[in-house]
C-alpha cells in the first residue's frame, strides 16, 4: 500500500493513501541507514505501508526514492542534517526586514540549497504593512531588484490581509507541492491559515524584548490547498548550513556567476584573487551584486573552515 507522508511526529508518521490517512511508524532497520540524518523520512515522502496485524496502524517498509529535497545542517553541530521536505515542485521562503530580520546571507544559502536540487524558489516578503522608514523601503527595494533579475520571483504582501494573500500566492502555488520556510516568526503559519482554512496553525506573538519569532510549528505538515496542490508548512530555522556543496560547485549555484563560469583565465578559478577572472569582471561591471558576492565569499570560507 503506497501512500504520502504529510506528517512527522518523531517516531510516527501521518501517512496519506488513496483511500485514508494512517498512523505508521519506521522499521528500526531504516533508522540505521544514514547516522547523520536525524529524520531518516521527510514529509513528502512517498513510502509503502503494511498494515500491523490487528492494529489500525501500519509499518513503513519501504521508502521511494525521492525526486528532490531540500536539506540543511547546523552551522554549529556539523553533524546534525535534517530534511526539511521532499518531493516539492517549488520553495517559498518567508522574508521579513524586522520582527525578525531576515538577512541577505541567509536568503543566499537557502538558495544554493534549492538550486543544488533545481528547486525553484520564490520570496515573499511578509510585513509589509510594517515597513515605514529609509532604511526599511531600501531593504525590500534591494531584494526586488536583485531576485527577480536572478529568476527568483519576490512577492511582498501582508499575511494579515487575507484577500490580499490569496490573490498574490495561489496563482503561484496551486497544482503544485511546495515547501514554506524560514525564521521563526515571519508569519508562515498566519500566512498557511490565509490560504488552507482548516489548518488552523497556531501563531504567537513576536517578543518584544527579543525581537525574535517563537517556534510554533514544531513538526512539519503538509497541507492540501482547496483546489489543487499542496503545501508544506515547516518550523522556523535559526540558520541555514550549506550540506553536499563542494568547494569548486559553489558558484554554480549562482546563476549570475554560473553565466560566466568558462570564461576565466584558469580552469579552477575560485573567483577570489585570481588573475583573469570573469566573475571578478563581472563584479566590477556591476553584472554581480556585492551583497550577493559576499555572500559566496562567506559561504566559500565557512566550507575551507570545516575541511
Amino acid at each position: 500500500m503506497k501512500g504520502r507522508v504529510i506528517k512527522s511526529t518523531g517516531s510516527w508518521y501521518q501517512v496519506r493513501t488513496t483511500t485514508q490517512v494512517i498512523a505508521a511508524r519506521l522499521k528500526g532497520k531504516f533508522k540505521q541507514e544514514d547516522l547523520k540524518l536525524t529524520n531518516p523520512i521527510a514529509v513528502g515522502d512517498w513510502v509503502e505501508l503494511s498494515l500491523e496485524q490487528g492494529q489500525e496502524t501500519a509499518l513503513i517498509t519501504e521508502i521511494h526514492p525521492r525526486e528532490n529535497y531540500v536539506i540543511r545542517k547546523s552551522t554549529r553541530k556539523q553533524q546534525q542534517t535534517h530534511i526539511l521536505a521532499s518531493n516539492v515542485d517549488q520553495a517559498l521562503l518567508l522574508i521579513t526586514f524586522k520582527n525578525p530580520r531576515t538577512s541577505l546571507g541567509f536568503i543566499d544559502r537557502f538558495l544554493v540549497a534549492t538550486e543544488s536540487y533545481g528547486i525553484p524558489t520564490c520570496l515573499v516578503i511578509n510585513k509589509v504593512d510594517q515597513i515605514k522608514g529609509e532604511e526599511e523601503v531600501a531593504w525590500v527595494k534591494g531584494v526586488q531588484t536583485i531576485y527577480p533579475a536572478l529568476g527568483y520571483p519576490v512577492i511582498a504582501l501582508s499575511a494579515l490581509h487575507v484577500p490580499e494573500v490569496k490573490a498574490k500566492l495561489l496563482p503561484l502555488i496551486e497544482g503544485k507541492s511546495n515547501l514554506i520556510s524560514g525564521h521563526s516568526g515571519v508569519g508562515k503559519s498566519t500566512l498557511l491559515n490565509a490560504l488552507v482554512s482548516h489548518a488552523k496553525q497556531q501563531t504567537q506573538e513576536i517578543s518584544a524584548f527579543s525581537a525574535k519569532g517563537v517556534h510554533t510549528t514544531t513538526f512539519a505538515e503538509l497541507f492540501y490547498l482547496p483546489e489543487s496542490g499542496d503545501i508544506i508548512d515547516t518550523p522556523g530555522i535559526k540558520e541555514f548550513g550549506i550540506l553536499n556543496v563542494e568547494k569548486e560547485e559553489l558558484s554554480h549555484f549562482f546563476p549570475e556567476m554560473r553565466a560566466l563560469l568558462g570564461q576565466c583565465k584558469y580552469h579552477n578559478c575560485t573567483h577570489i584573487n585570481e588573475p583573469g577572472c570573469r566573475v571578478l569582471k563581472g563584479l566590477e561591471e556591476g553584472l554581480i551584486s556585492a551583497e550577493r558576492y559576499q555572500s559566496y565569499v562567506n559561504i566559500l570560507h565557512e566550507e575551507d573552515s570545516h575541511r
